[in-house]
């Protein structure tokens, strides 16, 4: 690991007491002009001794904002102490998880997966607009079916069309040909620029595109494409269970990759993380004067604390803990679809995945009420999935299995 150590608890509290006196602090400091201020003293006191031993809820209460995008050079100087903790959990994620480069990658702490996917379509349109003097009417998302619905937000608030290549029913996979078949109904409307996603485990499935698929397809029609990687879902679980893979910053062909920490990482809502190839930023600035630097990401003032809560995740684990959790999930699933087999139902499960989504037909309606089933439509499901995380034991998924095994 380049960068990533695990820390101690004293470890970790030292480095952000450090970082929050380097902060200019509403609580003393001349800082008369700032449009902002720390939570309110008369609902939130300063004073609690416990704080002391507390140092994501003292970030919360001094309130730092990260607006603007800090791995580019000048930022809000008011928050330098926590703008350093957030790139460096940034180039975490980048270099040591994702097999980047050192200092190859800019990025931000965004307010979920949705934003960091919409962030990385609005680059690339902006891009086709401002290189290619592309017209909006000229460019599309493409994504699997599967995909996660923010492709189509994205699609609605930016004014791009999308279109979705088809699953096969039981394997999840996109194919060859029915990229092609996108393709040709695209470029049929006059499309000549592509964003196409890639999915990292989708959040339904757990399923994993083969981006080779994409790459080859759009290379061989001679389109011009962008590849954004969508691991909200499986960026802090895929990389640990699977060393060898194409989608991460060692394939040339990836620009742009999402994380979400607040689902495997179990950090606070809030906590989702965009992550792009160094010269890409410059495609979303949209410069505000009274802002120290400008401010490249599509949500503006956002909480330091919740870079704080991340970066504290991941050195209170470092990255030999961080495997041996991913290890547990997904031998809990292995035990969990074993019991499925016993029983002989039907489901789908990405290799190593801790997402088990089983056919519908085999689960009676009331046990998927009863445990909180998620279905893949809530109007006459097909598929109800099971998603094995910190909480879902084995001792908790045992009465399910009963309860499955007793209704057929």
């Amino acid at each position: 690991m380049h960068i990533w150590k695990k820390k101690s608890r004293e470890e970790i509290k030292e480095c952000i007491f450090k970082a929050l006196n380097e902060n200019t602090t509403y609580f003393g400091d001349h800082s008369l002009g700032v449009p902002g201020s720390h939570l309110d003293s008369k609902v939130f006191p300063e004073d609690a001794p416990f704080l002391n031993d507390a140092p994501f809820i003292t970030t919360l209460l001094h309130n730092p904002n990260h607006i603007g995008c800090h791995t580019q050079g000048v930022s809000e100087s008011f928050f330098k102490g926590t703008q350093s903790i957030e790139r460096e959990l940034l180039e975490v994620c980048a270099v040591d998880i994702l097999k980047g480069d050192k200092n190859s990658v800019d990025g931000y702490v965004a307010s979920g997966g949705t934003e960091a996917n919409m962030q990385a379509i609005w680059i690339y349109r902006n891009y086709y607009q401002e290189e290619f003097g592309a017209k909006n009417s000229e460019i599309a998302i493409i994504s699997s079916e599967d995909s996660h619905y923010s492709m189509a937000k994205a699609s609605n608030i930016l004014s791009l069309s999308y279109y979705r290549v088809a699953v096969d029913f039981d394997s999840r996979l996109i194919n060859k040909a029915n990229i092609q078949s996108c393709i040709d109904k695209a470029t049929a409307d006059g499309k000549k620029y592509f964003v196409v996603i890639s999915n990292m485990m989708t959040t339904m499935f757990g399923s994993v595109d083969p981006i080779e698929l994409y790459t080859s397809t759009f290379e061989e029609n001679n389109l011009e494409y962008k590849m954004h990687i969508d691991g909200a879902y499986g960026g802090f679980f895929f990389p640990f269970a699977h060393k060898k893979h194409a989608l991460d910053f060692r394939n040339p062909k990836v620009t742009s990759v999402t994380l979400d920490a607040h689902k495997m990482l179990q950090a606070p809502y809030g906590t989702g993380i965009f992550l792009i190839r160094k010269e890409w930023m410059k495609y979303a600035n949209t410069k505000a004067d009274y802002v120290e630097g400008d401010d490249f990401t599509m949500i503006g003032s956002r909480s330091g604390a919740n870079a704080i809560a991340i970066w504290m995740i991941l050195m209170t684990y470092g990255p030999y803990g961080m495997n041996e959790k991913i290890f547990i999930l997904s031998k809990r699933g292995d035990w969990f679809t074993h019991k499925l087999d016993e029983l002989g139902i039907k489901y789908y499960r990405s290799e190593a995945s801790n997402i088990i989504t089983m056919k519908a037909d085999a689960i009676d309606a009331d046990v998927a009420k009863k445990y909180g089933l998620v279905p893949d439509v809530h109007d006459q499901p097909k598929w109800y999935k099971v998603v094995i995380m910190e909480h879902v034991t084995i001792e908790k998924l045992e009465p399910l299995i009963t309860d499955i095994k007793n209704s057929l």
